[in-house]
């Protein structure tokens, strides 16, 4: 197969990252979607924190569309196939999903990675960076699904990784998905 790019879908706690990680410990270049916010809210001067996160997603949906995060970073993707395979952490939209399957069609693989609310309430209030409250990640959720359109992407996977056990049995499930993709 070509070089193509590997997106990974989910919702918050699902384990994105981890496989995105993996993903990278093969050699995959990771654009990571959530860095365009993190970089407008550094240049803005405001905290990281769930509730500024979310003004500045919307802002930018606001300003380039609902397909803003696949736009913003199709640059950064280009130059990374560049010289390997790419795994994207953290597309939302179905409209971001469309334009990366416009952009680059049959090289686009989408990898959904699916936990329970319950698992992934308990991982994102324990994580070091950013946890959340239950209500937090509730209502995140509810903003995901219902203004940006995340199910459709999810709905769109090639690959689906059910991630309710350890860290050990979702590599496992990675490196088999990864098989299928080379």
């Amino acid at each position: 197969m070509a070089r193509h790019i590997a997106a990974i879908v989910g919702m918050p706690g699902a384990g994105k990252s981890e496989v995105a990680r993996f993903f990278e410990n093969a050699g995959y270049r990771v654009v990571r979607f959530g860095d365009a916010t993190e970089e407008e809210l550094l240049r803005r001067g405001l905290p990281l924190n769930e509730m500024n996160e979310r003004l500045v997603r919307e802002d930018l949906r606001a300003t380039h569309g609902m397909a803003a995060y696949a736009l913003l970073n199709i640059p950064r993707i280009d130059d990374a196939l560049r010289s390997s395979c790419v795994a994207v952490d953290g597309l939302y939209s179905w409209e971001e999903y469309l334009a990366l399957k416009h952009q680059y069609d049959t090289q686009l693989v989408m990898v959904a990675v699916a936990a329970s609310p319950t698992t992934r309430r308990r991982r994102l209030a324990s994580r070091p960076r950013r946890p959340l409250t239950a209500e937090e990640v509730d209502s995140r959720d509810h903003a995901e699904i219902e203004r940006i359109n995340k199910g459709g992407p999810i709905a769109m996977a090639d690959v689906t990784l059910v991630n309710e056990g350890s860290l050990e049995e979702l590599l496992f499930q990675v490196e088999k998905a990864m098989e299928t993709l080379v």
